[in-house]
């Protein structure tokens, strides 16, 4: 399936607007040590692809946006971490497999976003615990420990710690997905009404 240049224009705007925002609030939020910063970025990153979906409604576009984004993230402060691109990527992949599955509908972009929100919270024990050799145990009780301060429970309630976590992320994708669902199709509607006014004149 071929991308007109319009298609391929829209791809690259959503995917630089997304990328600029990895490389300025995600090197402030890193550089704070804000907890969660993933999701938010995950949550704010998703949010631009998906309304960029609405305007390039064909499979591969999110994952397109991704590839665009994690090329521009190369060239950020610091050189290529990998890390960070590894996560947008897969945030890409995850997001065009929802939409794959329900395709570009509300109930397609609340799975995409939701399941794509997960990653930065399995991210850890993939390239920390597995590839980085730290451990996924001691990747674990990171995750634990985190995630008991901000729900004020301790470390053994490790259940409950994890499922308030997996609902936390769901949540901020499907929440982020819905936002782009109302706003992308509210800018799509006023840009085809300016082009039929434009027409008439």
């Amino acid at each position: 399936m071929r991308y007109s240049v319009r298609e391929l224009v829209y791809v690259g705007v959503f995917g630089g607007l997304w990328g600029a925002i990895e490389i300025s609030v995600g090197s402030a939020l890193h550089a704070l040590a804000v907890p969660l910063a993933g999701l938010l970025l995950a949550a704010i990153g998703l949010t631009v692809a998906l309304i960029g979906r609405l305007y390039v409604p064909r499979p591969g576009s999110v994952l397109f946006m991704a590839l665009t984004t994690a090329f521009l993230k190369m060239f950020s402060v610091g050189g290529v971490v990998l890390t960070p691109i590894v996560g947008i990527l897969m945030e890409g992949v995850l997001a065009e497999g929802g939409l794959l599955l329900f395709r570009s509908s509300r109930t397609g972009f609340a799975v995409s976003g939701a399941v794509a929100a997960l990653w930065p919270l399995v991210q850890p024990f993939v390239t920390q615990g597995l590839l980085g050799g730290v451990g996924v145990w001691r990747v674990y009780d990171g995750v634990l420990r985190l995630g008991g301060k901000l729900f004020g429970l301790t470390p053994a309630s490790g259940l409950a710690i994890v499922g308030l976590l997996v609902a936390m992320h769901a949540a901020a994708g499907v929440l982020a997905a819905m936002m782009a669902w109302h706003v992308g199709t509210a800018l799509r509607a006023r840009g085809h009404e300016w082009t039929r006014v434009s027409r008439r004149q």
